[in-house]
C-alpha cells in the first residue's frame, strides 16, 4: 500500500527524473575541448548554511554496487572517471578500463560532439595525471564528476543524444524474473535490488533499503533479494524516485522527531503538505496562511481558501534499522479528517499561557521534548514518537506512556525551566480531556483556574502551589524551595508530604506579610478536606499537576510576582 500510493505521487509530481535517470550531489566537472583535451575542473559546490554542499543534477541512474567493478554512466566517482582513489592504483586503474568500456559501449554509435569528446578523453587518459588536477584530493575523496564542452551551456550527459542512447542501454532486457507486480499488476521484469532511500536520519550517505531480503529467514519458496516481494523494475523506481525527493534537504513535506523522519504527501496539489511539516515541528511564528488555517481548524471552521473535504493525506514515518530502512509510522486520512483531527488535538492543548514565550501552538516535536529528559531529542523513547504522532492525527487516545513520563518529569526536575511546566501541564490536560470524552465521563477540563472543582487531586495541586506561594512571600528566591524538595512526595503520597508542608508554612506565614491572605486561601483550599489520601493513581496524579499549574498560573496573573523562568534562545 505504502510503495503503491508512492507511486500515484510520482505520477503527478512536476519537474523529477523520469525512468533511468535520477538527481545526484555532483561535485566537479570535467571541462573539455573536442579533441578530448582535459581543459580545466569545475569546481560545481556551493557554500549553503555554513557549509559547503555538491549540486544537485538529474544524471543517468547509478547501478546497485557490489564487489566486482560496476561503473555509472557519465557520473560516478574519481577512480571511476579518473583511475585515481589514492590508495590501490591496481583497483583504480581496473575500474578506470570498466568505466571506458562502458562509454564505448553505449556511445560508439552516437553522433553527438560532446559524446566524442567524453571518450577521446578515456581513450588519451592516463590515471597518472590525476595527482596534478586541480582539487584533486577533493575529488579523490568520493565526490561525483561529470563531463562538459568546452562553450557549451548543458553537461553531457543533458545532450539528447546521449539521453537517448542511454534509456535504449537502461531499457535492455536484463537477465531475471518476470512475474506479476504486486503495484501495477502486469507481468513485467521484476527488481531484484532496489534503489536507495536517501535522506532519512540515521542511515548511510549512500542510502538504505525500503524493500531489502537477505537472511535466509526472511526468504520464500526459495528466492532471493526482491524477488520475495515481486515489485516492477519501474514501479521500483517511481517508489524510491518520489520518496526520494520528499526526503530531499530542502523538502518542505519532511520533518524530524527524535530518530524518525516523516514526510507527507496528498493525493492532489495543496498548501497543506506544506503546512504538516511546520505543525510537527514547530507552527508558531510562520505564515499568517499557516496561524490562521491552525485557529480556523482549533476552533471548528472550515478553512475558506483550501479545499478541505475529500482530499487523501498520506503521512509516512522512517526510521534507520542496521543498514535498512524500517517503517514507523503509516497514516491514510484525508485533508478534511486531518484538519479536524489537527483541530481537536490544539482543543485537547488549550490551557492558560504566557503569551509572550509560551506558545500558541505547540508542534508535536516541542510536546516530545518536554518528556525527554534535559529537552534532548536524542532521549525521546522511540515508540512514544509514533504512538504520539498516531494519536493527534488520528483523534484516538494519547499513549499512557505520554502521561507516565510528563509525571516523571515533573517529580524528576528539580525547577520549571523555561516554558517545560506550560508544555507539560497542556499535555496533562490533553491527556484527561480525551480520556474523559472517549469513556464518556461528563468531566470538565478547564484552561485555567477552576475553584469550583472538587476533584481531591486537584484541589491538593492547588494547595501545593498556594504553600510555594507562601514560602516565597517569606523567604524571596532560595537555592532550594518546597517544589525542589516535597513536589514528587507530595503527588504521589499526600498523607506524608502535606502535614509537614503545612507546619512549615505556620513557620513562613508568620514571616510573610501577606501571611493573612494566604492564611486565608490555604484555609479555603483545605475546607472540604477531611484527610489526605495515602497515594494517588497516575490520572489523580495528572489531576495534581494540573490544579498547581493552574493555581500557580493564576498567581502570576493577578498582581506582580515572580513569572517562570523564560526560555534562552
Amino acid at each position: 500500500m505504502i510503495l503503491s500510493k508512492l507511486c500515484d505521487y510520482y505520477e503527478r509530481m512536476l519537474n523529477i527524473p523520469t525512468w533511468g535517470f535520477a538527481v545526484r550531489k555532483v561535485h566537479f566537472g570535467l571541462l573539455l575541448d573536442p579533441s578530448g583535451k582535459l581543459l580545466d575542473v569545475l569546481d560545481l559546490r556551493s557554500p549553503q548554511t555554513g557549509t559547503i554542499r555538491p549540486a544537485g543534477m538529474v544524471v543517468p541512474e547509478s547501478v546497485q554496487r557490489s564487489c566486482t567493478p560496476s561503473p555509472n554512466f557519465m557520473c560516478d566517482h574519481a577512480e571511476y572517471v579518473l583511475g585515481d582513489d589514492g590508495n590501490n592504483p591496481a583497483r583504480a586503474l581496473e575500474r578506470f578500463e570498466t568505466f571506458k568500456q562502458l562509454h564505448h559501449r553505449i556511445g560508439d554509435v552516437i553522433v553527438d560532439p560532446g559524446m566524442k569528446a567524453v571518450l577521446r578523453f578515456l581513450d588519451t587518459w592516463h590515471p597518472s595525471g590525476a595527482l596534478q588536477l586541480p582539487y584533486h584530493d577533493e575529488m579523490s575523496g568520493g565526490g561525483n564528476l561529470v563531463f562538459k564542452l568546452d562553450g557549451d551551456l548543458i553537461y553531457v550527459h543533458d545532450h539528447s543524444a546521449v539521453k537517448a542512447a542511454w534509456l535504449k542501454y537502461y531499457s535492455r532486457p536484463k537477465p531475471g524474473i518476470i512475474s506479476t507486480c504486486l503495484i501495477s499488476g502486469r507481468n513485467q521484469p521484476i527488481a531484484r535490488l532496489h534503489p536507495k532511500i536517501k535522506g532519512v536520519y540515521g542511515a548511510q550517505a549512500t542510502g538504505g533499503s525500503l524493500v531489502s531480503f537477505e537472511p535466509h529467514s526472511f526468504r520464500f519458496f526459495m528466492k532471493t533479494k526482491g524477488y520475495n516481494a515481486p515489485i516492477g523494475e519501474s514501479a521500483a523506481f517511481k517508489y524510491a524516485t518520489a520518496l526520494n525527493h520528499l526526503l530531499r534537504i530542502d523538502s518542505k513535506q519532511k520533518t524530524r522527531i527524535g530518530d524518525t523522519t516523516i514526510v507527507f504527501w496528498t493525493e492532489r496539489d495543496t498548501p497543506f503538505e506544506g503546512f504538516m511539516g511546520l505543525v510537527f515541528y514547530n507552527p508558531n511564528g510562520e505564515s499568517a496562511e499557516l496561524q490562521n488555517f491552525l485557529r480556523s481548524a482549533r476552533d471548528g471552521k472550515h478553512y475558506p481558501d483550501m479545499d478541505l473535504r475529500n482530499m487523501a493525506f498520506y503521512i509516512l514515518g522512517l526510521a534507520s534499522s542496521a543498514g535498512r530502512i524500517s517503517v514507523r509510522l503509516w497514516l491514510m486520512s484525508t485533508v478534511q479528517e486531518m484538519a479536524g483531527k489537527l483541530g481537536q488535538h490544539f482543543r485537547d492543548l488549550l490551557i492558560v499561557r504566557n503569551p509572550d514565550f509560551d506558545p500558541e501552538f505547540p508542534g508535536i516535536a516541542q510536546l516530545l521534548r518536554a518528556v525527554a529528559p534535559a529537552g534532548k531529542s536524542e532521549k525521546i523513547p522511540p515508540p512514544l514518537i509514533g504512538a504520539l504522532a498516531r494519536s493527534v492525527l488520528s483523534g484516538g487516545a494519547y499513549p499512557r506512556m505520554l502521561l507516565a513520563l510528563i509525571l516523571l518529569r515533573f517529580r524528576s526536575d528539580r525547577k520549571s525551566s523555561g516554558n517545560m511546566d506550560y508544555l507539560r501541564a497542556a499535555m496533562v490536560k490533553a491527556f484527561l480531556s480525551r480520556q474523559y470524552r472517549i469513556t464518556n465521563q461528563t468531566k470538565e477540563m478547564k484552561m485555567s483556574l477552576d475553584k469550583g472543582n472538587t476533584n481531591t487531586a486537584y484541589q491538593l495541586g492547588r494547595l501545593f502551589a498556594a504553600l510555594e506561594k507562601v514560602q516565597r512571600d517569606a523567604l524571596g528566591k532560595t537555592s532550594a524551595t518546597i517544589r525542589d524538595r516535597f513536589f514528587g512526595s507530595a503527588m504521589l503520597t499526600p498523607c506524608s508530604a502535606f502535614p509537614q508542608l503545612l507546619r512549615l508554612s505556620q513557620h513562613h506565614i508568620s514571616k510573610s506579610r501577606f501571611g493573612v491572605q494566604s492564611d486565608r486561601m490555604i484555609e479555603e483550599i483545605t475546607g472540604g478536606m477531611n484527610s489526605f489520601p495515602k497515594h494517588l493513581n497516575l490520572e489523580d496524579q495528572g489531576m495534581f499537576v494540573i490544579g498547581y499549574y493552574h493555581q500557580r498560573r493564576a498567581f502570576f496573573d493577578s498582581g506582580p510576582g515572580d513569572e517562570p523562568e523564560q526560555p534562552q534562545e
